[in-house]
């Protein structure tokens, strides 16, 4: 059976320019524009444009000088928001109105005092106004994760009736779980009788760090575009990790699928997006943190230096990392003492290393983490206590 491709949707430069002190301005956004079409994105979400004239400028100058990306433009389902974003998408080479509007219960009735019924006739005619102005129409169901099955296949079928090409199923909250997530996309799968004529795309948020298990189960069902950020950035909690569900399909070739990204810019992409959006990337973080590829416990490294493979399931060339790292803690072993003095240039056998060991240990046990200089130093103490002997 043939791989079938998962498209790749960023929106780092829009739901992750929401999170707190991230605004970009324009030089800065068409700086990670050209690098997300360098990685290989498919889709880029370059901003909101009738937010703010800053926002249209972004998206209008994104889309003057992209090529092979989708350049997205989000908006309300009001027929200003959708001629702005047509407005600022006008010299995209492949241009894409993202407009929709919340379909649960809790949107229709305490955020727009309405029914359900209005919501759809509401949710058509949005699609029908960006359809007027381009070909590629995302028509996105806010709450979708919250959305009573029946209505939603009701309004995704309206939708693509009127011409949506992408319909976004959007866990709003991060509340799902994996396999409610998943089996709404199935559900939709098996009741939208015209839904070959669309992409189910899934754009899932990490409250309940569930997003990028959520956008997994919901290829596994079905969708075709998984919605994401670099480093998981995006409202409260972030949105689902570019980077995590790029591996994961990796990884996971047995699923059937690829992706068009090139794995090898991941951590330069993290590293750029970090320091241009001024948020340090966790250390635990998958993929990009800075232990992503460290080991530090005795058992661990002694596996590890005997077959990387026992304890690391990517090699760190794959995602452009530094390269794996044994850190020397009061959990190392002799073995990667041992190692970490070879690379050093200090071929100790292991009786020297039983030697030394308990002089390390007695460092370890007054630093987070013994270094280069210690080890220096231990060297040239035990060089000088054999000659002396």
């Amino acid at each position: 059976m043939p791989e079938k491709k998962i498209f790749i949707f960023d929106t780092t430069l829009r739901d992750g320019e929401q999170v707190p002190g991230c605004k970009l301005n324009s030089r800065e956004k068409i700086e990670i524009a050209l690098q997300l079409e360098a990685l290989g994105v498919d889709v880029l979400e370059a901003g909101f444009p009738i937010s703010s004239p800053g926002d249209f400028q972004s998206v209008d100058e994104i889309s003057r000088i992209l090529r092979n990306a989708t350049v997205c433009g989000l908006s309300r389902a009001v027929e200003k928001d959708i001629e702005t974003a047509a407005r600022a998408l006008k010299h995209a080479k492949h241009p894409r109105i993202h407009t929709g509007i919340g379909t649960s219960d809790f949107h229709i009735k305490s955020k727009f005092n309405a029914t359900r019924e209005e919501i759809l006739q509401r949710a058509i005619q949005a699609v029908k106004w960006a359809k007027s102005y381009v070909d590629d129409v995302e028509f996105y169901a806010e709450d979708a994760g919250r959305t009573d099955n029946d209505y939603l296949a009701r309004v995704i079928e309206g939708v693509i009736a009127a011409g949506a090409t992408v319909v976004n199923i959007p866990d709003t909250t991060g509340y799902c779980l994996p396999n409610q997530y998943g089996d709404k996309i199935a559900y939709l799968m098996n009741n939208v009788k015209n839904i070959d004529k669309a992409v189910i795309s899934c754009h899932c948020h990490n409250d309940l760090g569930l997003a990028t298990a959520n956008s997994i189960a919901g290829i596994m069902n079905g969708a075709r575009q998984i919605e994401c950020t670099i480093n998981g950035l995006g409202e409260r909690a972030g949105n689902t990790s570019l980077e995590e569900v790029v591996m994961v399909i990796r990884q996971h070739k047995h699923l059937g699928f690829y992706t068009g990204i090139r794995t090898q810019e991941l951590n330069p992409m993290s590293r750029l997006v970090s320091d241009t959006m001024r948020v340090p990337v966790q250390p635990n973080k998958a993929i990009v943190g800075a232990n992503a590829f460290s080991h530090s416990s005795g058992i661990h490294q002694d596996g590890f230096l005997k077959d990387a493979s026992t304890y690391e399931i990517i090699n760190p060339d794959e995602v452009g990392a530094d390269g794996s790292k044994i850190v020397l803690t009061a959990r190392s072993g002799r073995s990667a003492l041992a190692f970490r003095l070879h690379r050093l240039g200090y071929p100790y056998s292991r009786n020297d290393i039983d030697v030394l060991y308990e002089r390390f240990l007695q460092i370890a046990d007054n630093k987070k983490e013994v270094v280069e200089e210690d080890l220096h130093q231990m060297a040239k103490a035990y060089s000088g206590s054999t000659v002396n002997a």
